[in-house]
């Protein structure tokens, strides 16, 4: 998928409702497939390898994995093709009823939800189980599906999101600007300080919980065949609880109801609140457009309860219907693995999904540049990290979710109606989906 700072990540998809109705229509219903298949014998054919508006910016290395795999594999040949950002899932539904899906396909756990419970994914805990040990335990078990046994995906590149904080702000709120939170229960009580000693002038954070913050908060998101959603549990409740009353105190930003990630940052560059999510290229406009501000930066992990951070993660599926397993497998695991990944990481802020990558000079010394500041933070935090967001959690239920957090933290329901109307609706959804 295009790559961006995290705060931006995920493009807008079409609802995975839809998608997944189309993909059980087309393969004779849920669970059509089991996903398995044999991917030994010899590596040879066409493979058609699908990746996600990448061509544009880095067709050159694309170019060059593709030449070294040919050269590797003399009888296989590759037919790379890039797919436009909009309107992504619609294309895989497309496919999948076409029955014309690639052999190699770039998704991300939702997108790659709805493949599997068709069968169209293979289970690569089966056919490729030699390759899990060279992945990040939690990046391999990010493409695990509910309600199914085993990886539908080779974990590609990851991302997460370190936080900036502005230190003057701190200080002027009589914090310590060394010590920025941690935890949660420190967030909200260095929060209505702030607000408090800024007479509500200045907000800490400008956006509303969204599902990784239930996650992170340590609310369990879903029972544990994940058929049903849990985050209504006393804890969800409560952290709802808690922002509404950062709300009421101007702790939390008057628009955060409604707020993008685009308006926090213009929020945060205007110094009116003291934390939020930033990547390398948010540092370098800064250092242009507001000096002021950038002379006090901090960086720092996201808040959490959990002692992990959040992970966006991208994968290849390999198409469990492919003529061409083998050379389908081969592929996928190449692309992925740690030498071309850390090739890849190079060429833009991405950060390789394998084993002891992350330990690389690379990632462990900034170098004294504002990328370098950004890349050592982010990539402490991804040794450990986890995909908080369900894989089923699509984009219609991140907009029920959000709906209800409005409505609790404007009053018009308790924080445990709303977050029980929430599940309640979310939980028709999973039940439409398949």
């Amino acid at each position: 998928m295009r790559i961006s700072r995290p705060a931006r990540r995920r493009a807008t998809i079409t609802a995975l409702a839809v998608s997944s109705a189309l993909v059980m229509t087309a393969c004779g219903g849920s669970d059509s497939g089991s996903g398995s298949g044999d991917a030994s014998g010899k590596v040879e054919g066409t493979v058609t390898f699908q990746t996600w508006n990448l061509k544009t910016n880095f067709k050159g290395y694309f170019d060059g994995v593709i030449a070294s795999f040919e050269k590797k594999y003399p009888d296989v040949k590759v037919k790379w093709v890039d797919q436009p950002a909009e309107g992504y899932a619609d294309k895989l539904s497309a496919q999948a009823a076409g029955n014309t899906l690639p052999d190699v396909v770039n998704v991300s756990p939702d997108l790659a939800t709805p493949l599997a419970k068709a069968g169209l994914a293979l289970n690569l805990d089966e056919a490729a189980a030699k390759y899990k040990g060279e992945y990040l335990d939690g990046a391999w078990k990010s493409h695990a599906m509910p309600g199914k046994e085993g990886t539908y995906a080779f974990p590609w590149y990851l991302n997460t999101g370190p936080m900036f904080y502005n230190k003057k702000l701190f200080k002027d709120a009589g914090l310590d600007a060394e010590k920025p939170p941690t935890t949660y229960d420190q967030l909200f009580k260095d929060s209505l300080q702030m607000a408090k000693n800024s007479n509500g002038r200045i907000a800490m954070l400008a956006n509303a919980p969204a599902v990784e913050d239930f996650g992170r908060y340590g609310v369990k998101l879903m029972n544990d065949d994940m058929s049903k959603f849990t985050f209504n549990e006393s804890k969800g409740v409560e952290l709802v609880e808690k922002y509404k009353e950062l709300y009421d105190a101007k702790a939390l930003d008057s628009q955060a109801l409604t707020s993008v990630a685009e308006s926090a940052g213009r929020k945060f560059q205007q110094q009116s609140i003291a934390m939020n999510p930033g990547g390398a290229g948010d540092l370098a406009k800064y250092k242009k457009e507001a000096p002021s501000l950038y002379k006090n930066i901090g960086i720092t992990p996201a808040v959490n309860n959990t002692g992990k951070d959040n992970m966006y993660v991208q994968g290849l599926m390999v198409n469990a219907q492919s003529k061409v397993k083998p050379a389908a497998v081969a592929l996928a695991h190449w692309v992925t693995d740690a030498e071309n990944q850390m090739k890849f990481a190079h060429e833009v802020a991405i950060f390789p999904s394998t084993k002891g990558s992350l330990d690389d000079t690379y990632f462990t010394e900034d170098g004294g540049t504002d990328e370098g500041r950004v890349r050592v933070a982010a990539a402490k935090a991804l040794k450990t990290a986890v995909n908080y967001t369900p894989a089923v959690f699509t984009e219609q239920m991140k907009t029920v979710l959000k709906n209800e957090v409005a409505k609790a933290m404007q009053g018009k329901k308790s924080a445990k109606q709303a977050m029980d109307d929430a599940v309640a609706e979310c939980d028709k959804l999973l039940q439409q989906a398949g």
